[in-house]
């Protein structure tokens, strides 16, 4: 029997409701998990929130104490090498994954006026300072990939162990930076870090490690 066109118009509207209701479906579902109002466009509704407080690691401690144990050459299960090696976080040539180091980053003068906290941010220092803080937790040196992964601490390691036990000096001034965020509300260049060296004095201090 030959539809009449009554029950076409029908069979179209019918079939145009079914498609509508797919396709509010599939949006409906590509929100929830938070893909927005365009499941075609990168979303605007994902975010990346800070870490808990937002607190912030010292960038002065980290230059002074930290950059310097990522260039030194150690002697490990891996080899002889750098952390900042070509073959490991070497920013250009490394194959470590997320953490990055320049070699050639210089100390900034931070007693410098000119050096404002904007103009830190943008050398090369600060990116080694950056990358190294994006693989911890702050406040938990126990959580923190930075000390966990040279010490192969229920993690894997491509560089090996470089670290024999938690209480070399090295790993312990890992976990002394890790363990001492600025206090909330200041920025890494908080001058309260300056009680991280003994005396308590970056430029002629040495680094805390307990």
């Amino acid at each position: 029997m030959t539809p009449t066109p009554r029950a076409r118009r029908s069979s179209r509207h019918s079939s145009r409701l079914t498609h509508a209701a797919i396709a509010a479906a599939l949006t409906a579902t590509v929100a929830a998990c938070g893909g927005g109002d365009n499941p075609l466009d990168n979303p605007n509704s994902v975010q990346n929130p800070p870490g808990a407080g937002g607190r912030t690691l010292s960038f002065v401690y980290f230059q002074k104490c930290i950059n310097p144990i990522l260039l030194a050459t150690i002697t490990s299960s891996g080899g002889t090498s750098s952390c900042a090696s070509a073959g490991c976080h070497d920013n250009v040539a490394g194959t470590g994954g997320a953490l990055r180091v320049e070699p050639g980053a210089t100390e900034v003068d931070l007693a410098n006026p000119a050096n404002t906290a904007d103009v830190v941010r943008t050398s090369a220092m600060y990116k080694n300072f950056y990358s190294s803080q994006g693989v911890t937790v702050v406040g938990q040196p126990a959580q923190s990939r930075l000390l966990n992964k040279p010490l192969v601490r229920g993690t894997l390691h491509g560089g090996g162990i470089i670290f024999d036990r938690d209480d070399e000096l090295f790993a312990r001034r890992i976990a002394y930076w890790i363990g001492r965020p600025v206090p909330e509300g200041q920025n890494e260049f908080s001058g309260v870090a300056n009680n991280m060296f003994t005396p308590a004095d970056p430029q002629t201090g040495a680094c805390n490690a307990d």
